[in-house]
């Protein structure tokens, strides 16, 4: 893996639609396990359908890629997640995890994101007693 056969898979990202979610069997191991906080499934189908829940269930989501570091058969990705729920648009920073196998697809995807911090605090009902509870447990700087 380097990080120019990486550039594919970013770029099948950054450009994800509902109809290309569908080509990532040409990124993905038949078995590849894809998890993040909300989900953790195994297999091209169960991916594609996180993926899909995500068009279905937000407005305009797109990933912005940030940084990357490949070493060997991985590599550590970080991005910006925009979508519009509501009419409200929301941001969310993070990080995956990828590892390979040596035919370079992905065996493993682990996506890294606060979900109180980057999602859940912004929301209008659960975010005032999650921003209460970040205030509380926060340390006091002089």
């Amino acid at each position: 893996m380097t990080a120019t056969s990486l550039a594919p898979l970013l770029a099948w990202y950054a450009t994800l639609t509902p109809q290309s979610v569908g080509h990532a069997r040409q990124f993905y191991a038949a078995d590849a396990q894809f998890r993040d906080p909300f989900n953790d499934v195994r297999g091209v189908p169960a991916i594609e359908a996180v993926l899909h829940h995500m068009f279905t269930h937000s407005d305009h989501p797109h990933f912005i890629i940030g940084e990357r570091i490949v070493q060997g058969q991985q590599a550590f990705v970080t991005w910006t997640f925009v979508c519009t729920l509501r009419g409200v648009t929301y941001e969310v920073v993070g990080g995956t995890h990828f590892r390979f196998n040596d035919q370079g697809l992905v065996t493993l995807h682990r996506d890294y994101w606060d979900a109180a911090e980057e999602l859940l605090q912004k929301l209008p009902l659960v975010g005032a007693p999650i921003r209460w509870l970040r205030r509380r447990f926060a340390v006091p700087m002089p």
